[in-house]
């Protein structure tokens, strides 16, 4: 197997935990907790816009109420009268170490909730050392991601199997030469859903103005500000595939087209053979599937049920999630992404198994609710959070709290 740890950052070059200075502290009256920046975000942007982000799949978004569901069933025995006053929240993951175990999920074109999501979140990830997956269908390229993020910034591919993959292994060598430190590739999207919000919106390919769009952006003058400043949001990763000037529309159909496709195990191996770093695999819920990826070498595994996005009958990913690091016996890492809001989430995706955990919502709520700073916000609430929430559990390091006692 590649050697999954070359060029990584050693501890010491992580950045100092920065002291809030009187905006951050302003910030954190006025936003302090995940509902506050949810209802901010939701007067800001277009309706379109929230209902992209915030909706599942099928109507009522049942899996992404069922994943918030379970992880508030999640219980924690907390033990007193220890001594937590030296709460060291650092991890190390695949050879590199970060300030806490919570990163930034992937997410599909952002830019249309708030423009230059991606690149806020980037910059802040790199500012707080926190792990940064930039998707296939981000809005920013693989080679500015590498430039703004070179320590934190991880690449997610959404294969392309026409032409026998001829522009997903293409991206992976344009990952690997701006050294992307891990390659998360995605399972979970064997064909296109049908998100019936987004249908109702009009908010699909080919994209139709209507006469509601256009209301909704009249309704939302900082959003359709900050727009014009920024120029409409694209997928520039994949600019380069199609013919020169085409529009962001010819861009996104391209998008269409070639993913929302599957793939086999057998493609993965082979992907396996020429990623030189760490390689994950995004999408797992089956125990079986995780025996799979160990097989065929992944250094991690994925829970994930794609946020409810993609499939209404599946399970909530942390109820799926104790079984699946059963199975794995600690022979890769498993990694968890579902309903991640805070702190305490993390705390207890930790507790049910995972090494490490990611978030999308929260981080794309606080940029659409407070814009640039939004980043830095979302990055000091959930370090205020994690901390906290060790302390009242009594636990002191990541280790402890991937140990802390459930109840059941």
């Amino acid at each position: 197997m590649p050697d999954a740890h070359e060029g990584l950052r050693p501890a010491a070059q992580l950045p100092p935990v920065p002291a809030l200075d009187e905006a951050g502290l302003r910030l954190r009256r006025l936003f302090p907790h995940y509902d506050v920046m949810e209802q901010r975000a939701r007067q800001r942007v277009p309706r379109f816009a929230y209902d992209y982000a915030a909706g599942g799949v099928g109507h009522g978004a049942p899996n992404v109420v069922r994943n918030r569901e379970a992880m508030d069933a999640v219980q924690i025995l907390p033990r007193y009268g220890l001594d937590v006053s030296a709460i060291d929240t650092r991890v190390t993951l695949f050879g590199q170490d970060y300030a806490m175990p919570v990163g930034v999920a992937p997410m599909g074109n952002p830019g249309v909730v708030w423009p230059g999501t991606g690149d806020i979140l980037a910059r802040a990830a790199q500012k707080a050392g926190l792990a940064y997956i930039g998707s296939t269908v981000a809005n920013e390229s693989i080679e500015t991601f590498g430039r703004i993020a070179p320590d934190a910034y991880w690449f997610q591919l959404y294969p392309m199997p026409a032409e026998e993959h001829r522009r997903s292994f293409d991206m992976v060598r344009r990952a690997e030469a701006v050294g992307a430190k891990v390659l998360v590739v995605t399972l979970d999207v064997p064909c296109r859903p049908k998100r019936v919000g987004d249908i109702a919106n009009g908010l699909e390919v080919p994209f139709r103005w209507r006469a509601r769009t256009l209301r909704d952006i009249a309704l939302s003058p900082q959003w359709a500000i900050e727009t014009l400043r920024r120029g409409r949001p694209a997928f520039e990763t994949l600019r380069q595939y199609v013919p020169e000037g085409s529009s962001i529309f010819d861009i996104a159909a391209f998008g269409q087209r070639q993913m929302g496709q599957a793939i086999t195990w057998e493609w993965i191996a082979r992907l396996r053979e020429i990623w030189p770093r760490a390689m994950v695999v995004k999408g797992i819920m089956h125990p079986d599937d995780a025996e799979r990826a160990v097989e065929i070498g992944c250094d991690g595994v994925l829970v994930s049920n794609h946020g409810g996005r993609q499939f209404d009958a599946a399970p909530a990913s942390i109820d799926v999630l104790p079984a699946i690091v059963e199975r794995v016996g600690g022979r890769a890492k498993v990694l968890y992404d579902g309903s991640i809001r805070s702190g305490l989430d993390v705390l207890r995706a930790l507790a049910s198994g995972a090494d490490f955990t990611f978030a999308a919502r929260a981080f794309l709520w606080s940029v659409a609710a407070i814009g640039e700073a939004g980043g830095d916000h979302a990055t000091a609430s959930f370090r205020e959070e994690l901390r906290s929430s060790m302390g009242q559990a009594g636990l002191t390091t990541i280790e402890e709290a991937k140990r802390a006692p459930l109840f059941r």
